[in-house]
């Protein structure tokens, strides 16, 4: 079985070195032919353009950067649905609206192809070393079958239910992240000002209950003054844009989240938007007017 991977930014590269690692027959398309390059080196085929990933894929991955990238490559013209014959099955691992994966789906299905909406989490390095932890949703039968596929770039994968329950599940995730990194920053701003060295402050606490996945991945970069992004300023923008305009959707309030997106608006403004989202930290140091080293 010959799979299509389109879409090798930060999160897609590693990700296709590990199906091909897992003994998968990888076709794979980007824009950015170095990045193509990349990948073929690692034993690829590459596909000069969607369509013959379409035609010659029985499963087409795509990791792309938002719902616009996913609708013109799945939907647009010279996209996935124009050239894939029916049977084909579309995992997007994109983080995106849900209410646009449901519209994509919509049109998948009236074509005879099937999709999964399957964001994923945990940043460049669990994509690096295959431990991302992939939220599904669509039709169970087709999860099952394909599950395998996104366990060999993944550490945990989980069906959440129906298609658009993995970008709602991604968006809950994206929220918690967004607002452990502030508390985190708060935190560490508070020992800084107070005269007590943040790097003893965050290994003191890091075994207790205050002690989480997001805090030992961000506090040491920010110690270190590391902001190489895992995950950009401006990805997080996105997503947290998302979960506001789906939150509109359905009737609820996202208060914290809010504050948190002007928080990393005002960052971007500031030239960070490219930076690691452990920079929400550089939001608090201007505000004390002090480092937190």
């Amino acid at each position: 079985m010959k799979i299509g991977f389109i879409g090798l930014g930060i999160m897609g590269k590693p990700m296709s070195r590990n199906l091909l690692k897992a003994g998968y027959a990888l076709v794979v398309y980007d824009r950015n032919h170095a990045a193509v390059d990349e990948i073929v080196a690692a034993g690829a085929q590459a596909a000069h353009n969607i369509k013959t990933i379409a035609q010659s894929c029985q499963v087409i991955i795509t990791m792309l950067p938002n719902s616009p990238h996913v609708k013109e490559v799945v939907l647009g013209e010279g996209g996935i649905l124009a050239f894939a014959p029916s049977g084909t099955v579309i995992i997007d691992m994109s983080s995106i609206a849900p209410l646009a994966s449901r519209e994509i789906h919509a049109a998948v299905i009236k074509k005879g192809l099937s999709m999964l909406d399957a964001p994923v989490s945990g940043g460049e390095p669990k994509a690096i070393d295959g431990t991302l932890s992939v939220m599904v949703g669509g039709d169970k039968a087709v999860f099952d079958k394909y599950a395998g596929i996104m366990k060999a770039m993944a550490g945990s994968v989980v069906y959440t239910g129906e298609i658009g329950a993995g970008n709602v599940t991604k968006l809950a995730n994206q929220v918690i992240v967004a607002l452990n990194i502030a508390a985190m920053s708060e935190a560490l701003i508070l020992a800084t000002k107070a005269g007590v060295d943040p790097e003893l402050v965050y290994q003191a606490i890091r075994g207790g209950l205050a002690g989480s996945t997001v805090l030992d991945a961000k506090a040491p970069m920010v110690l270190k003054r590391n902001f190489k992004p895992g995950f950009r300023i401006d990805l997080h923008i996105k997503d947290l844009q998302n979960a506001l305009d789906t939150s509109h959707g359905v009737g609820t309030s996202l208060p914290l989240t809010a504050a948190v997106m002007e928080m990393m608006q005002a960052l971007r403004t500031e030239g960070l938007g490219q930076a690691d989202h452990s920079a929400l930290a550089c939001y608090y140091e201007k505000l004390a007017n002090i480092e937190i080293q």
